[in-house]
């Protein structure tokens, strides 16, 4: 890739995580807890990437508001419950671990989770140390809006023309058009690819195999 992009972001769930399937089962789960009609599959997976309050409000549109605060209490219990079904993608270790090896670039993480959440993921899949800097949205607006791209940009120095964003939802896809920075799509997470098609990315990869290849390549 040379110095085409000094900043590589990459999204977390469905990306770098195999968990989307984890999610949706929490979803569900959580729905049933409360009683709820549960989401379609394609409902609960549109609505990740998304920070979880607007996820939920998304997915079970017709809950009570006050009782936003339990769906997302049970959601978490269920999802930290699959903590041992949650996996990288294969080698993706190797790819973070390469691309943070490459001086004059920078790695960071943008993603829909909490703080508490993605910290927990980073500790347990050991990549923190890679990751020059992330962005959660509990910290600031949620995707599509572009704020954690331009808070990461200005923290780290880069500009968006040398930015590229990777993700796996259109969440993703529509933050990196609105933050004026590239994208660079996976279809092997949350979003279908049609959907992904729709935002006209730099390309859409359908396997982590061919995104471990497409960074190689570009090395």
């Amino acid at each position: 890739m040379g110095q085409r992009f000094d900043l590589i972001v990459f999204d977390w769930d469905g990306t770098l995580m195999d968990s989307a399937a984890a999610i949706v089962r929490a979803i569900m789960a959580a729905c049933t807890d409360l009683q709820q009609p549960l989401p379609s599959e394609a409902q609960a997976r549109h609505v990740i990437g998304l920070g979880l309050s607007d996820a939920l409000r998304h997915a079970v549109p017709g809950l009570d508001e006050a009782l936003y605060p339990h769906m997302v209490d049970r959601y978490r219990h269920h999802y930290l419950s699959s903590d041992h079904e949650l996996t990288l993608f294969p080698g993706v270790r190797e790819l973070i671990g390469r691309l943070a090896a490459d001086q004059g670039r920078a790695l960071a993480v943008a993603t829909g989770k909490s703080r508490v959440g993605l910290n927990r993921a980073l500790a347990h899949t050991g990549l923190g140390r890679f990751f020059d800097a992330t962005r959660c949205a509990d910290e600031c607006f949620s995707k599509p809006h572009p704020a954690m791209l331009e808070e990461l940009m200005e923290e780290l120095g880069a500009t968006p023309g040398r930015t590229l964003m990777v993700g796996d939802t259109t969440h993703d896809l529509q933050m990196a058009r609105n933050a004026g920075t590239a994208a660079l799509a996976v279809s092997f997470g949350a979003h279908p690819r049609a959907a992904l098609e729709a935002e006209s990315p730099l390309q859409i990869l359908d396997t982590p195999e061919e995104m471990i290849e497409w960074f190689t390549q570009q090395a």
